[in-house]
Parts: structure tokens; sequence; C-alpha cells
């Protein structure tokens, strides 16, 4: 590679240093438009990498720096490689982690019964007490959101550059900007006319805490101890009773029949008959269906509306009644039902209507005691309880209107096939690594249901659709009103419907607005189409799209990965991208994956501080594709003095100036096997890259980096000083290619330091010049044994030691020394015995072939002086 006409040395800085080359090359970086994208370059030259956006929820953690350095580092190798690298970044904004944040930072609670004030501002310090917060209107509301976003938004960029992403910063996105709302808008409006997006009113799995539905794919289940009561269900014929056994005898009173195993033996003589609820006397059927377990409990389960999500698929299936007494606050209606005509259980209820579970189950089972209903103790149990994955109270299921996207999770009479498609989407999806395609498969064959894509909350896309008030001012649910694409982004709680007046809102023969928001999810997996400039920006989004990258957590498969092929798969009949790379998490001490609500993440900046950008990024680079990594404060260490001895190295090779030399002076043995060694790392690093295992690039570029430095910088030290022209030019040229070589083979993990060095010689970015290209290093090395370098260096290795042992310097004389070398390794050391004495400043140096391994013998070192 040639160097600018300026003497490289001239421009080498007497004590480099890895300290403050953030702030220096950021700013550079920024003023050059290093990392700019051109969007002139056609689809076959352009590398587009869909982003995750960060959630702006507080700060970025640790693992975030972890799995965003992976991404980076396949940035800069595409661009290298001379790709056009569309490389923009989005803040996922909407949703509950940012209202949660709102509510605590400035105390304050939304109320969308309030009218906005345009004259609020919020509490100078946020109560300690939630119950003390000051309630708001939905708009005044969003305002604090999008106001504590923007906030949030500049630290994180600033930390990002800080890290070194390669980011075009020309190219952000917010998931609640307007541009993302009608990108959302628009797929939502042409999903409903194709009819994959509909509502419907149905048992919703909900958050009480946060009044709003849940989807199957934010679930988790989470240990919690509990009880199984054995209780009694009297006949009305005067039988024997029926003893089932609940968790949750609270939904006694919702209860609409018993199920047992349609091959159940023991029950088979009660299918079609009846019984009676426990204390309220309400008729219910005994009926089969084969989710029953016959080996769970008494092997008779009862069916509530609605406990579980078994529930409800036999309700569903079973044809049943509809009793559902829990509310969207989580407590019991406040009402004696209709169903329950005795006095006796009209009493019993009304000690436990408007109690939550928890109290109502207490009533309960003090009322199964007294009436002898209740057989035994509550036996004690541990099992898993279904929870909204930010949530801390159970879920429960209540009967709302939701909207809906189709996602192969029923049978809508297409016989499987929109399932079927997508799990061929998921073969063609190349996966990195291969075996994660598996979850995807398990999670696509496991939906029970379509996706639920609405939200009862304020700060999010709002459903682009109003519906007409009767007469009696109940909306008409079947003709919504839908509004152009022209007019997107629209708010129906704001904006009017066509042909109507803001007057005629909420009144009878008017229109109201819907009220719900769609999920972050209904936003996020558009992230292709909103940072491509889907409709917005066709030309852009004709070189983008299909992207080439999703770069993602291996835990959100089933949500952003899976909604995200589903929306491309519907709007576009394609995958959305061609690659999926998948990191792993970052483990603590403990092994426990480090999250914010376990409270044992770290903060990056003080990392990046200590160790530096670079040295951070090299312990986030070693973490392989897929696979957890532990926090590990030492190899940022490594890292660190890894980039300081790329510094001190560079140093060193351009302090020697030959000018003119070029890869035609290369013609010493060791310069030759030194360059077919480094033409061996750049094909396996090429190949690494290409596979997505960036960590496998590090790997072999950092140990034939040391093997450089150690070995054969000290081998040709002497020759590149005080040999002869043509063997010191050979010298020169094959330290000054190695290096440029390798700067850029370590420039994705390292950007700082060899940017630094490279700025030493060359013109232009490190991150802007080619890829290396192992043929010309090939054609320079000719016939070389690429093994000469690492045999010589043991032997220089042995002449060492044998110096520490005499505890004398390195600079020590050698008077004769003796190498053993294995047969089969002479040819290789003969050529290089030149470098090995004036490296090891032997006088007489000895080959003596034989013997398994190669050994240092017989060193006699020069008297000390004196």
């Amino acid at each position: 590679m040639s160097e600018p006409a300026a003497s490289a040395a001239s421009r080498v800085p007497e004590r480099p240093t890895v300290d403050g080359l953030e702030e220096k090359w950021v700013g550079v970086w920024a003023e050059q438009g290093t990392y700019a994208f051109d969007r002139t370059a056609t689809r076959a030259h352009v590398y587009a990498i869909d982003t995750p956006p960060p959630t702006v929820s507080g700060s970025l953690h640790v693992g975030h720096v972890f799995s965003y350095t992976h991404t980076d580092c396949v940035a800069r190798y595409k661009r290298m490689r001379g790709y056009e690298v569309f490389y923009p970044m989005g803040w996922d904004d909407n949703g509950l982690p940012t209202e949660r944040r709102v509510q605590n930072y400035f105390g304050v609670r939304c109320d969308p019964s309030l009218p906005y004030d345009p004259d609020f501002a919020p509490p100078a310090q946020a109560p300690k007490n939630d119950r003390d917060y000051a309630n708001v209107s939905r708009r005044n509301f969003v305002e604090l959101c999008e106001r504590l976003t923007v906030e949030d938004e500049q630290v994180f960029e600033a930390l990002w550059r800080r890290l070194g992403l390669s980011v075009d910063w020309s190219h952000t996105y917010q998931t609640i900007d307007r541009a993302a709302q009608a990108a959302s808008q628009r797929a939502f409006l042409r999903a409903l006319a194709r009819g994959d997006a509909y509502a419907t009113e149905a048992p919703t799995l909900w958050d009480t805490t946060f009044r709003t539905a849940v989807a199957q794919a934010e679930l988790e289940d989470r240990e919690r101890p509990g009880a199984y009561h054995r209780v009694a269900f009297p006949r009305p014929d005067g039988g024997e009773p029926v003893r089932i056994e609940t968790s949750r005898p609270e939904l006694i009173p919702s209860c609409v029949a018993l199920v047992a195993h349609p091959d159940d033996e023991r029950y088979q003589p009660l299918f079609g008959a009846t019984v009676r609820t426990p204390l309220f006397g309400v008729e219910v059927p005994v009926v089969a269906h084969r989710l029953a377990e016959p080996d769970k409990g008494t092997g008779i389960a009862m069916i509530c509306t609605f406990g579980d999500v078994t529930d409800v698929t036999w309700w569903r299936e079973l044809d049943l009644p509809t009793r559902a007494l829990v509310g969207r606050d989580g407590r019991f209606a406040a009402d004696t039902p209709a169903w329950i005509t005795s006095p006796g259980g009209s009493e019993v209820y009304g000690t436990m209507a408007g109690k939550t579970a928890h109290s109502a189950r207490e009533a309960v089972v003090a009322a199964l005691r007294e009436s002898g209903e209740l057989e035994g103790e509550p036996r004690p149990i541990t099992h898993p309880v279904k929870f909204y994955e930010k949530g801390d109270k159970p879920l429960e299921i209540v009967a709302s209107r939701q909207w809906y996207l189709r996602n192969g999770g029923r049978d809508h009479g297409d016989g499987g096939a929109l399932r079927a498609r997508l799990l061929e989407r998921g073969r063609e999806l190349v996966w990195h690594p291969e075996h994660m395609r598996h979850r995807y498969e398990n999670w696509v064959g496991g939906l029970n249901g379509d996706w639920l894509v609405s939200r009862q909350r304020f700060f999010g896309v709002p459903f682009p659709v109003w519906y007409r008030l009767d007469e009696h001012g109940e909306p008409v649910h079947d003709s919504p009103l839908l509004p152009d694409e022209g007019r997107l982004p629209v708010d129906p709680s704001s904006d009017v419907p066509d042909g109507f007046e803001e007057s005629q809102r909420g009144v009878p023969g008017g229109f109201v607005g819907d009220p719900d928001v769609m999920d972050t999810w209904a936003t996020s997996s558009l992230t292709p189409q909103i940072a491509g400039g889907w409709e917005r920006d066709p030309d852009l989004f004709a070189r983008v799209f299909p992207m080439d990258l999703r770069p993602q957590g291996h835990d959100i498969i089933r949500t952003w990965l899976f909604a995200t092929v589903v929306r491309a798969d519907a709007e576009h009949d394609s995958l959305p991208w061609h690659h999926a790379a998948l990191s792993g998490w970052i483990l603590d001490p403990d092994r426990k994956k480090m999250s914010k609500s376990k409270g044992n993440v770290v903060t990056p900046m003080g990392l990046l501080e200590e160790h530096g950008s670079d040295g951070v990024r090299y312990w986030a680079a070693s973490g392989r594709p897929g696979v957890d990594t532990a926090f590990d404060p030492g190899q940022m260490k490594v890292g660190r003095r890894l980039a300081m001895k790329v510094l001190n190295a560079s140093r060193f090779v351009l302090a020697n100036d030959a000018p003119g030399v070029g890869l035609d002076d290369v013609a010493e043995p060791l310069d030759r096997a030194m360059l077919a060694g480094l033409a061996d790392v750049v094909d396996t690093a090429t190949a690494a890259f290409e596979a997505y295992d960036y960590a496998r690039a590090l790997e072999v570029a950092e140990a034939f980096f040391w093997d450089f430095c150690d070995d054969h910088v000290e081998l040709v030290k002497e020759r590149a000083y005080r040999g002869d022209e043509a063997a010191r030019r050979s010298a020169v040229a094959a330290l000054r290619e190695g290096l440029s070589v390798q700067l850029r083979l370590l420039a994705p993990f390292l950007p700082f330091a060899t940017e630094e060095v490279w700025s030493w010689w060359q013109d232009g970015s490190v991150h802007r010049a080619p890829w290396p290209d192992a043929e010309p290093l090939r054609r320079a090395a000719g016939d070389a044994q690429p093994g000469m370098l690492r045999v010589v260096g043991q032997a220089l290795a042995g002449i060492r030691k044998a110096k520490s042992e005499a505890k004398v310097s390195q600079r020590t004389e050698v008077r004769s020394a003796t190498v053993r070398v294995p047969d089969a390794a002479v040819a290789l050391v003969e050529p290089a015995v030149g470098d090995l004495r004036g490296a090891g400043r032997v006088d007489a140096l000895r080959l003596v072939p034989g013997g398994e391994e190669l050994r240092v013998e017989d060193v006699e070192l020069e008297p000390a002086a004196g």
C-alpha cells in the first residue's frame, strides 16, 4: 500500500497513547462524513442493516454495548469490502417502558378523562409515593413522554458515538415520530383491507396494573406459591359429590362446567349430567374434552370464564356460556351476577364483591370451610403463573374488544396455509448461528391465537379508526370510519373523520375515535419499512429493501423477528432481510442474565472511560454469535493492552524510512514467510466475517498480530536498522505491508487505535480502505512456508529464556548457542539463521538436526563487563 509523500516518521508521536482517541476521532468522523451512506449506490452495492432501536427508558447497559458492537464490526467489514453500508439508528420510544419512566420521573399519572392543560408544569420534584402523583390529560402526558425521550436519545447517541458505532447519524428515526406513525397506520389500513386485521370481543390476557391487554409473545411463567383446594360439587340427584382440586377457588362463581377426559372411565357415567357449584348452587354440565388431564388432581376440573388459557379453549370449543366476574381493575364485580339466584349464594358473593383475587379467595375459602364443601386443608404447591413480562401481578383473563393481526395462530379456513408459509420464510432466512431457526419454528408451531396488537395505553401509535355513534350514543363497530392514506398520520382523539365536525364528537349520531394504541411490536415490526422510507422515499426504499441483516437478541425471536417476518410477508410477499444474526445474553458473575428488572446491570460509560472504547469493544467482539457471555473487565484490560500494542508496534515499524518500498522489495525468506502466514490469516478472517463469525475473525487476527510483534518484529529489527540496502528494504517493505494489512484486519474491532495509526502514514480513513486481499501477499511470498516464523520464533524464545534464567539483560551478547531442530523443521530455520543471530545477539549459532521438538542448548554468554 502506498503512503503519502510526507514522511511517515515525521507524523508518529513520541509517546502514543490510547487516551483521548475517542474524542479526537468521533469529531473527525462526524466532520468528514466517514460513515455517510451514499444513496446513489445501486442495490447490488448496498449492504443494509435493520439496526435494533434501543428502548428509550432510562439508560443503556453493558448488554447493549455487547450486541451493538457485533453489528458494528459487521458494518465496518462490509464497508471495507466495498459496500455502501446503510446503517441507521432508531429509538424505540413508545410503549410501557417509556410511560413508566415518565410517570416516575415527573410524578404524574395519565387520566384520559381530563382536559388538556396548556399551562401544566410537572412538579419540581416527583413525590416519593405514587399515590401523590399528579393526574394529567393524555395530551399532557404524551408531551412529557416526548420531552423526556428526546433528552434520553441525546444521551444514548453520545454513548454510541463514544463506543465508535459507525452509524450514519443522518438516518435516525423514532418509533413514535410522524414517519413511523404513518407507516404503522398505513400497514394497518392495508391489513384491514386484506382481511388480515380484525377486531373482536374475546377473552383477553390482561395486566391489571397497567390496565392493558397482553399478547402471547409477551408472557412469561414465574414460579409462585399457591395451594390446591379440594372442593365438592353436589349432584342434583343426591348422588356422591364430584370432587375437584383447584388453585383458584375464588372463580367458583364463574364456573360454567366440569370437564374430564373422554377416555376417563371414572367420569364417563357423568358426561351429560349436571352438578351444582358449591356455595352458589348454579347448575353446570359435566363435559368431555381431550385437554383434560386424568392424572392431575382428581382428574376432573372446573371450567371458569376465565381462569387460564385452557379455560378459553374449552369455552370456545365446547360453546359454553360466559360468566366473567373479574374486571379490568383485577377486582370482582360489585353486583351479584344474575346467574346466582339463591339467597345463600348472593350472601357469599357479597363477601367477595369488589375485592381483588387474593381477598376474594380468602372469603370463598372461609365460606367453603363453614359449609363443609372444602375437604381437608389446602395443599401448598409451587406452580408456574403467567405474568406480563413487564408486570408485577399475575395476569387475569377478561372479555374485551381488541384488534388482531392474522399470524397463523389459528385456522381461519385456509388449511393452515399462513402458518406453513411463515415456516417456509424461516427456512429461507439465513440464521447465524443456524440452530436458532429451531426457536422460530417452535414458536410458529406453538401459536394458539392471532397476534393481539391493541393496547389500552397512551404513548403509542393510535389506530386510525373512528366509529359512528347510534341514536343511543353507542359506537357502531361493524362499519368503522377510515382515513385516506394521504391524511396519515392521524390521531382519532383529536382529528375528525371526513364528513364530520369536532362538535359531533361523543354525541349520539356523531362519532368517537378508537381509544386504543398499537402494541409497540406492531410498530417495531416495521423497522425495515420505517428506516428505509417505505412509500415516503421510494428511491431509498428500492435501494435498501429487503435489507441484508437483522441483528438482535435470541430472546426476542418470537416477538421482534417473527413479527417483522409476518408484516413483510403480508405487505411485500418477501422476507424483510436475508440474514439474521443473534446475540447471546450478558451474564453476571453468578451466571445470571443481566437485566434492568433484576437490578444486576452495569452501565457502560465508566467502562469506556476506564478501559477505552477499543478495550470494551474487544471484550464484546470476543463473544461468539448466539452464545451467552460473561461480563469480564479482565478481557477489557486485555483489549486495552492490544490497542496500546498497536500504537507502539506501529511506531517502531514506521520509524524506519525506506522511500518507495513495496512488495517487490520483499526478498528475504523470513519476510516472505511472514507474508505467507498473513495471507492465510486474511483468508481465515474473511471467511469468518462472511459467516458472521466476527469473534473468529478477531481471534485469528489478534493471534497473528502478537506473533508479528513478539517474533517477526524482533527477528528483523537488526536488519531493518543495520542490514545492507536490499535486506533492509525487504524488512521495511514487509513490516509496512504487514502493518497495513493487520491494521485493516483489526479496524472493525479497534476502530480508534487503528485509525490513529493509519493517520500517521496514510491519507483517508482506514475504515474506508479496502479489506485486505490475500493474493498480492501470496505472490510476494512465493514458495515461502508460513510455519517459518513460528519455528524461528521458538528458537528466539529459547535464547531469550536462557538469558532470563541467567538473570542478564536481553541485550547481552551470546558467544555461541546450539539449536536442536526436528528434521522436518531444519529447512524452515536455515534460511533465517542470520535474522536469528541478529535478534539474539549470537556470534556463533549451530543447527543440529534431530529430536522431537526444537530446543536451544549450550548457550554461552559473553561475560559481563568489568
